[in-house]
């Protein structure tokens, strides 16, 4: 390490405490997507310490700042943390209101962010970054909640159901160059560099209408609208074989509603899922199969139905591990495990970093420190060292060698990059997705 590098270190090592304090209050005050109001304003706290120019409100609830003055000529690379936890009431620290929870570890990626900022900020570093670094705090990378974010859609606060889709639609991706982003991995290894590819999904919202009666003295007077869910439920399960392997398709949905009173024929339900697949074409392939399995039970029943479907996030398309990510966790943990992600590999589960993968460079590094499943009750920080200090260090250090030597390297990384599409054209795909499925099912 250069004397520049071991300043960083050293200052984060000076300021451990207020990141794990930091890191500690996210944990325990999780809130849901695009509702992250507290969360967005303790970032915002810290980051307007150590920062020239800072937006909020982005996305409603994103949070934005510049390490520097803003100059056109610069690169700039982005430090990526998501403010939103998941809906897990079991968990030891679950909104007790919400059932919020950080098992999802996104809490990880915000002390990695804001410990970054602490150091690069510093007077004797600052000096010597050669470009920008942004420290952004983005929303709702969890899809869920589906009728929430519609209702968002319908007042025209957001288009896009995830946080990165919804910036990268508004133009606040347009002056990042390169994106770090960052993930809790539950198990033995310290540090794991790089991505596997990821399904893209579809979001559906599945409304069936019925007519109440009394469930007892006159069942045979009302529709039964969650007996419609069942058959449509049931219809899909038969559906399953005729998924390929290779096309890693998952489709889980969930009823938010089934009726109201247990002695009234439900006269609505409604059914939240995502349609999942490695590829465009696999997912459009599970999407009618879908669509067909829920129609069956309206059909069988005599309810109404009305199908919404929205694009969610494209699969990932992952970079090679990054070799100075790889370095960095070395010199920081030189007696840890780290391991790169093994080429080929798949995670049947999304993310919008998805989306950031086809219009700009993103290099992903995974952290432990914890164990449990992710997403799951269990879920649980054992070592705070590694999931948020190591974690700070990694980003501030990859920042500050990306852009040393005249932004030497990531110079080299943006010209070597081939995007899939540019922020207009990847607007205009998903605006296009979007009108194949609007007034997608009805039936009267």
């Amino acid at each position: 390490m250069d004397k520049v590098e071991q300043k960083i270190i050293e200052v984060i090592d000076e300021n451990k405490q207020v990141i794990i304090e930091f890191a500690r209050d996210i944990y325990k005050n999780a809130e849901l997507g695009y509702k992250e109001t507290r969360t967005a304003e303790k970032v915002k706290e810290i980051l307007s310490k150590n920062t020239k120019v800072l937006k909020d409100n982005l996305a409603i609830t994103g949070v934005k700042g510049y390490l520097k003055e803003l100059n056109d000529d610069d690169i700039n690379i982005a430090l990526i943390g998501e403010l939103d936890a998941i809906v897990c009431p079991g968990h030891v620290y679950a909104n007790k209101s919400t059932g919020a929870s950080h098992s999802c570890g996104h809490h990880a990626q915000l002390a990695g962010i804001i410990g970054a900022s602490i150091a690069l900020a510093h007077e004797e570093i600052i000096n010597n970054i050669e470009g920008n670094v942004i420290f952004f705090g983005v929303p709702s990378e969890e899809y869920g909640e589906i009728e929430f974010k519609n209702s968002l859609k319908d007042k025209n606060l957001i288009k896009y159901g995830g946080g990165k889709s919804e910036l990268i639609r508004i133009g606040e991706f347009d002056d990042v160059d390169i994106a770090v982003v960052h993930h809790t991995r539950p198990g033995e290894t310290d540090v794991i560099v790089g991505d596997s590819s990821s399904n893209g999904f579809l979001s559906k919202l599945i409304k069936y209408r019925g007519k109440a009666s009394h469930a007892a003295g006159t069942p045979h007077l009302g529709i039964n609208a969650l007996n419609a869910a069942n058959i449509g439920l049931n219809a899909l399960s038969y559906q399953r074989e005729t998924f390929k392997d290779e096309d890693s398709v998952r489709v889980h949905p969930i009823i938010t509603k089934g009726g109201n009173l247990v002695n009234v024929v439900p006269d609505e339900a409604v059914i939240e899922t995502l349609v999942r697949g490695k590829s465009i074409e696999a997912i459009l392939d599970a999407d009618r199969k879908v669509n067909r399995s829920f129609k069956s039970g309206a059909i069988a029943i005599g309810a109404e139905i009305e199908i919404t479907t929205l694009p969610g996030y494209l699969p990932v398309i992952p970079l090679k591990p990054s070799e100075i990510i790889i370095n960095i966790a070395k010199e920081v943990i030189p007696n840890g495990e780290i391991r790169k992600t093994e080429i080929g590999s798949h995670m049947a589960g999304s993310t919008d970093v998805g989306d950031l993968t086809h219009i700009i460079p993103v290099l992903k590094f995974e952290t432990g420190g914890v164990n449990g499943a992710l997403h799951s009750e269990d879920f649980n920080v054992v070592d705070e060292e590694v999931s948020y200090i190591v974690t700070a260090k990694i980003m501030a250090l990859t920042a500050y060698r990306l852009l040393k030597e005249k932004a030497s390297e990531a110079k080299k990384i943006k010209d070597e990059f081939k995007p899939k599409f540019t922020i207009k054209e990847y607007v205009n795909y998903m605006d296009k997705l979007e009108n194949t499925f609007k007034g997608d099912y009805k039936n009267e």
